[in-house]
């Protein structure tokens, strides 16, 4: 259908106007005949053919058929067909965009954003996590490259703007629907985004603003951390792209087997072996503990199971004050080869102590169990 309406006419700018022309005329007139300025209804009336002009002029597509003699809006989606003034194929953004610039609208996306965090896991020694230490960390992440300093373009070149949506960074689309015209934007499959293209791209990078290379890092590891304790090193992760900041290297503890101690939370655990003879009779023993060394009291009698606590000489505590225990648990030894003499003695001592035949645990029970009669015996033979 043939448009009857001089849209030029009605926004005041004449037929050679630019769209930046076309959004100031608009703005201007919105302003006095917007229905909440003016409420009254010839004035609603003038602001729908306002809206419907803007709205074919503003759209190359709509302002060409327009030019060619059409109307697009004949089909009954322009602005004077939906209630309030507002028609289907005029959007928020649009209004938007005519009073700001194009505020509501997405708009290109920055090449130049946050890297992404990276984690590492680092082994440490039982005795690194419980006193603390300083190692040295290889990581590989994305830095900045050098060539480009993160631009991503080659020398004394730069990025162009896209031609497929103008730098916008978006297509946007009208579509038609029962509820009138509907105006949707999507990236551009051109740019990504951007708004720009790279033609001549870095030869170093490839465009990408950033390379991958292994750095050495220092890292202090704090007392009492355990298995699966992250360490945070700020702004040591993967470098945007586009140059964009670093994000976060998160260090995992992973802590190495030791031959003697266990740990179980803030405690240390570890296991004593006694001959069968120093279990009865009682003994010092020296251990070598993650402090320093130490002499430990084994009381006479001592049973397989027994504990011995040192106290604070365990891990301190990460979020506290303090250190746990070291506990010490004993395991009897019995001999499994013994010479002649050695049966013998063990022989009359069993025999001193009625044990020649082990009876019921109850009968066995009340006459006390074989190492006191052991320790007993000893001590017998020394008085």
């Amino acid at each position: 259908m043939v448009s009857t309406t001089d849209y030029y006419e009605v926004l005041g700018v004449s037929r050679n106007a630019s769209t930046e022309d076309i959004k100031k005329a608009y703005r201007k007139l919105a302003r006095k005949l917007h229905p909440d300025v003016n409420p009254d209804p010839e004035t609603q009336e003038k602001f729908k053919q306002v809206t419907n002009a803007y709205e074919v002029l503003v759209d190359p597509q709509k302002r060409e058929m327009y030019d060619l003699g059409g109307d697009p809006l004949a089909s009954g989606g322009g602005a004077g067909a939906s209630a309030g003034g507002f028609g289907g194929g005029f959007s928020f953004t649009d209004i938007m965009d005519a009073f700001f610039g194009g505020t509501a609208t997405r708009g290109p996306r920055s090449r130049m954003r946050r890297g992404q965090d990276a984690l590492v896991r680092l082994k440490v020694e039982l005795r690194e996590a419980v006193f603390g230490a300083t190692k040295e960390l290889q990581v590989d992440t994305a830095v900045v490259c050098t060539t480009c300093t993160g631009q991503g373009t080659a020398a004394g070149a730069q990025l162009s703007t896209c031609v497929t949506c103008g730098g916008e960074g978006e297509i946007k689309q009208v579509q038609r629907s029962f509820m009138g015209q509907i105006m949707t934007a999507r990236p551009c499959p051109q740019c990504q985004g951007f708004g720009t293209t790279n033609p001549n791209p870095c030869t170093e990078c490839g465009g990408d603003g950033r390379v991958r290379t292994r750095r050495t890092l220092t890292v202090k590891i704090p007392a009492g951390v355990d298995n699966g304790t992250r360490i945070q090193l700020s702004g040591h992760g993967e470098v945007g792209p586009g140059g964009g900041p670093a994000g976060d290297l998160y260090v995992e503890i992973a802590i190495e087997r030791h031959p003697v101690f266990t740990r179980d939370g803030d405690n240390l655990h570890c296991t004593l072996q006694l001959p069968m003879t120093a279990a009865a009779l009682g003994t010092n023993v020296e251990l070598e503990t993650l402090d320093s060394k130490e002499v430990i009291e084994v009381r006479p009698g001592a049973q397989a199971g027994e504990k011995i606590r040192l106290s604070a000489r365990g891990v301190p505590r990460l979020r506290g004050t303090g250190r746990g225990d070291l506990i010490i648990h004993l395991e009897v030894e019995t001999p499994t080869k013994i010479d002649s003499r050695q049966e013998e003695l063990l022989r009359e001592l069993a025999k001193l102590r009625g044990e020649e035949h082990v009876a019921g645990p109850g009968t066995v029970a009340s006459q006390g169990n074989l190492f006191s009669r052991i320790r007993d015996a000893f001590k017998d033979g020394r008085g």
